[in-house]
């Protein structure tokens, strides 16, 4: 109803405007037409025009004031739920950054605490490694030194029974040298005889 008020108005605009350009019509004229629109009124010209024109307001009414104004009507309520639906999305777009933001936040968070994780985890693997390794070398070393003290034993005791069989073939020799003389036998027998009498 208001946008046809508002289509009354400048269509009556535009009529008085068009009527002031035109207004530059002297009195006279102006008088003159006054007079022949006097004289040529009819009173049954007058009904039949206002007939014509009540029947013609009331067939817009009936048939195409209805339309008008639901179609204005329609699309005044479409311009309104275009405007509501943009504000929702709007408003969705929003809590979706927000979502996204915090998504996000929590993302860098989760990262930071799985690599300080790995980062605990790879040096505490590092350091059982090291551990290990210490624990292995010196295993090994132990076992080398045992084995060098083996080694040590056994060479001491072939040594000492190489001496031996050494020091048995030196007397022997020595002995069957002394023993091959007769003089030199008695000398040792004698030598013999005293020290068992000195001991």
């Amino acid at each position: 109803m208001g946008a046809c008020n508002g289509w009354l108005q400048d269509l009556s605009l535009k009529i008085a405007a068009r009527y002031a350009c035109n207004g530059q019509l002297n009195k006279q004229k102006y008088d003159q037409n006054m007079d022949q629109l006097l004289n040529d009124f009819s009173i049954g010209l007058f009904i039949m025009q206002t007939v014509i024109l009540l029947v013609l307001i009331f067939l817009i009414v009936k048939f195409a004031w209805k339309p008008i104004l639901n179609s204005l009507n329609e699309r005044e309520e479409g311009i309104e739920n275009a405007l509501e639906e943009a504000e929702k999305a709007r408003l969705e777009m929003k809590n979706l950054q927000a979502d996204n933001e915090k998504a996000l936040q929590e993302a860098r968070a989760e990262r930071d605490t799985m690599i300080k994780e790995a980062r605990e985890i790879r040096a505490k693997m590092i350091a059982e490694a090291e551990e290990d390794a210490k624990a292995q070398a010196n295993k090994i070393i132990k076992q080398a030194q045992e084995a060098i003290e083996a080694e040590k034993r056994t060479a001491v005791a072939e040594l000492k029974s190489q001496v031996a069989e050494l020091s048995l073939e030196i007397a022997e020799k020595v002995v069957k040298d002394e023993l091959s003389d007769k003089k030199k036998q008695m000398q040792y027998v004698d030598k013999m005889l005293q020290d068992a009498t000195l001991n």
